[in-house]
């Protein structure tokens, strides 16, 4: 990503975590479930229809999806499903929050605990890393044109931008995700993604070659989780190094 390889930009660009993911239809079901409290409709539940269309692209089949609703909604019987957010540190003292959705907390803490210790981490303790994110709108729109793309983004309400290899990421405010992702579909652009992310207020460098394998193993065991809906961090690794490691 011009320059920069965030986890959200390797995630995305080479595609290390969403094919994985998109095997494992329990995460998405999970993440529907929780979504659902708020509602079984996705016409006027945005987190459940930013949900609903995440588990499409991934294949998700729909009788899957319609049972994760009415779980999620109460309307059939099945464990309460939450979010909760773990906080820790990476090798070389990165931040990391884990996104989680689960029926049982004591298991997943577990193994989100179990996952940073055998891979050079460690588990914080609520806000020990947060207050280094910021929750915004990502949107991901395929551009062979840049230029028109960012003027087109900034018409359409995106805070900011990031230029990616043929792609634009595309910031919002979390309450604009849904009225931005409209207007860019409205000017003929196809988003890839278009999500709630926590993105870093600041990112630390990562030169050490041992240092960011460590990283990519702890980053990918925890994305393996099924309970693990995203990861977020705030370590930027150099393109040329992430060549090198992969």
């Amino acid at each position: 990503m011009s320059g920069h390889s965030k986890w959200a930009s390797i995630k995305h660009q080479k595609g290390i975590k969403d094919a994985r993911r998109g095997a494992s239809f329990t995460k998405f079901a999970n993440l529907i479930s929780v979504a659902a409290r708020s509602g079984a409709d996705p016409a006027t539940n945005f987190k459940l229809r930013l949900a609903v269309d995440s588990a499409k692209k991934a294949a998700v089949p729909n009788a899957n999806i319609e049972r994760a609703i009415r779980r999620g909604a109460g309307l059939d019987d099945g464990g309460a499903f939450e979010e909760v957010m773990y906080e820790g540190y990476g090798p070389g003292g990165v931040a990391v929050l884990v996104e989680t959705a689960t029926d049982n907390r004591n298991r997943t803490a577990s193994d989100v605990r179990s996952s940073f210790s055998k891979h050079g981490g460690s588990l914080g303790t609520a806000g020990s890393v947060a207050y280094q994110f910021a929750q915004r709108g990502l949107i991901v729109i395929p551009a062979t044109d840049l230029e028109a793309a960012t003027m087109d983004a900034i018409e359409a309400g995106a805070e900011d931008v990031e230029e990616g290899d043929g792609e634009l990421i595309v910031y919002t405010k979390p309450t604009d995700l849904d009225a931005v992702r409209k207007a860019l579909v409205d000017k003929g652009y196809e988003p890839q993604k278009a999500e709630l992310s926590y993105e870093p207020s600041n990112t630390i460098q990562v030169t050490d070659e041992a240092t960011a394998r460590k990283l990519m193993k702890l980053m990918d065991a925890l994305d393996e989780l099924d309970d693990v809906t995203n990861t977020y961090s705030n370590f930027d690794i150099a393109p040329e190094l992430m060549d090198q490691l992969a």
